[in-house]
């Protein structure tokens, strides 16, 4: 069954356009994991500083999985997530397949 991860990121006052990098380097590198569904980030359009990604994944060993990755240990957790004010992680089933 499907694992659906929402994540929510706002940046430090001035880290907006490093962390905007941070994901659109993700993007390639996740979508080729194997167990990785959907990996979609977006900008608030209006609040520069905040950051939606969604994520979805065939089980959560496969998010687990993504959380381990080289490109993710050195982008995310190395690079964005020490660039952020704030960190929120969502987790979910699917209701029906």
């Amino acid at each position: 069954m499907a694992y659906t991860v929402a994540v929510t990121w706002i940046a430090k006052p001035g880290e907006e356009d490093e962390v905007a990098r941070c994901l659109t380097e993700l993007v390639e590198p996740s979508r080729a994991e194997e167990g990785v569904l959907v990996y979609v980030p977006n900008r608030d359009p209006e609040d520069p500083s905040k950051f939606f990604i969604f994520e979805v994944y065939t089980d959560e060993a496969a998010y687990t999985a993504h959380t381990e990755t080289e490109h993710f240990q050195r982008l995310g957790f190395g690079d964005a997530i020490p660039r952020l004010v704030d960190r929120k992680r969502e987790f979910y089933a699917p209701m029906v397949d």
